[in-house]
């Protein structure tokens, strides 16, 4: 019963997400629901104690994210630097590769260490008009940002700094660069599978004479640029390299700067305590906030006059598609938060702990975990905390290298957290104007090739031994 009681929530969350309800209103719903099922004595308990403190805790942490990357991106298309930057680009591969770009542009960012988020607010614009130009219709921009941005330079590729591929060397003893034979080949194939679907959308739209779009999903659009000559495409680049250098520069002074910890007492009246920050955790923050500031200077420094123009009207709707980005996910992040406090979770747990092999095992606990919570790293850092030793002990048993373990637990992470429900998957769909009805089916398409990739590698290592 507990179990089922778990199921009905996630599905009823899914659900509701899909029929373009609000998951701000939902997520509370769903997860105290299922408290209400499981025991009604923790209902107000778990909603203030569990519910609003991770809300609010992803909130302190992220917001600021969240608010400068809506802010970059509104500059980068006011000032006509995403205009000029697809005109280049359709001059150079070609408008039947638009799709191509925009994964390659998702995936530089990603894998210079710039956060998801960011990455759909920084490329969106230039995705809405490259497609317009090409006439690729709009439902598609989800699909692949999240090909770019959410598969294989999140979790395959070795080195990337994403947090997917950075936990599990707390509980494996392994780097970054762990298993790079089998990162490198589950990343070419997700790239070559899933660019191979898009396009056969894409060519599917064409021949059925379907345009960029219609009044149903011309929504939240990239206004046209109105400020004259276009900058040169170099010039118009040159934010999004800065982003992506500074972030990598800021990520390795941080920590040298500030040591692990800082502390600090407020200049108040009265004896005050002092105010103590563990700079290891937050570092990966405070480096992707500096440089998207560096960022959004840059932007203004070149194109100031058209900025300043459209200033005031810009960055008020980028701070209102902010608040409801981040809102939407710090609400899911609740909710997964409380669906794993419950028994029916510990259910799910222990039966998937069941599958005879161990890189199966791992793979299926990870990706079933993070489906549920709806996040990546949540559903990885739970498995890995109730269950590495297991895995570690797995391994030693069968010879199998603990960077193999990484490399899977690390992808499968990345597979199935983008249901429905996922924060990411919402954030993407609201930045672009479009419902889970529209443009859904694409996303989740490309859950599926990346889900797949993972058994590829198991595979690949059971028949080659390579690492």
């Amino acid at each position: 019963m507990a179990f089922l009681i778990v199921l009905a929530a996630l599905c009823f969350l899914m659900f509701v997400a899909y029929r373009g309800h609000s998951v701000i209103l939902f997520a509370p719903i769903a997860a105290l629901g299922a408290v209400l099922l499981t025991d009604p004595s923790l209902v107000a308990p778990m909603f203030t104690g569990l519910f609003m403190d991770k809300m609010v805790g992803f909130l302190k942490l992220y917001f600021p994210v969240f608010l400068l990357g809506a802010v970059f991106g509104k500059l980068i298309e006011i000032s006509g630097f995403s205009k000029a930057i697809v005109k280049a680009t359709i001059r150079i591969v070609g408008a039947q590769r638009a799709m191509l770009s925009i994964v390659l542009v998702c995936a530089l960012l990603t894998y210079g260490g710039v956060s998801l988020f960011v990455v759909v607010f920084a490329v969106y614009p230039f995705a809405a008009e490259l497609f317009r130009q090409s006439d690729i219709p709009k439902r598609l921009i989800p699909g692949t940002i999240a090909l770019g941005a959410f598969t294989f330079t999140m979790d395959a590729l070795p080195g990337t700094p994403q947090i997917q591929n950075i936990i599990p060397s707390s509980f494996f003893g392994t780097n970054a660069w762990a298993a790079p034979w089998l990162g490198t080949l589950g990343g070419v194939f997700i790239l070559v599978v899933g660019m191979a679907y898009l396009d056969w959308r894409r060519r599917s739209a064409l021949k059925a004479g379907e345009g960029y779009g219609d009044a149903a999903t011309l929504v939240n659009e990239p206004a046209e640029f109105t400020g004259g000559k276009l900058a040169n495409p170099v010039v118009a680049i040159l934010p999004l390299v800065l982003v992506g250098v500074t972030n990598k520069l800021f990520t390795d002074w941080i920590p040298r700067a500030y040591g692990d910890s800082h502390e600090f007492v407020p200049a108040v009246v009265g004896n005050a305590a002092p105010v103590v920050q563990e700079v290891s955790k937050i570092a990966a923050i405070w480096a992707v906030e500096g440089a998207l500031l560096v960022g959004i200077l840059t932007v203004i420094a070149f194109a100031w006059k058209p900025v300043l123009a459209s200033f005031a009207e810009g960055t008020r709707s980028a701070i209102g598609g902010a608040l409801l980005a981040s809102m939407n996910t710090a609400s899911e992040y609740g909710f997964g938060a409380v669906i794993a406090a419950l028994p029916g979770f510990l259910v799910v747990a222990n039966a998937l702990g069941a599958i005879p092999n161990p890189l199966v095992n791992e793979a299926v606990t990870v990706t079933a975990l993070a489906g549920i919570t709806g996040s990546a790293s949540g559903g990885m850092s739970i498995a890995l905390a109730a269950m590495s030793e297991t895995f570690i002990a797995n391994a030693q048993a069968a010879g199998i290298p603990l960077e193999v373990f990484h490399r899977v637990a690390a992808m499968a992470s990345g597979g199935m957290d983008t249901l429905p429900h996922n924060g990411a998957v919402i954030t993407l769909l609201a930045v672009t104007g479009l419902t889970h009805r529209q443009a859904y089916k694409d996303v989740f398409a490309i859950t599926i090739v990346k889900t797949l990739a993972v058994f590829v590698v198991i595979g690949v290592f059971y028949a080659t031994g390579l690492i």
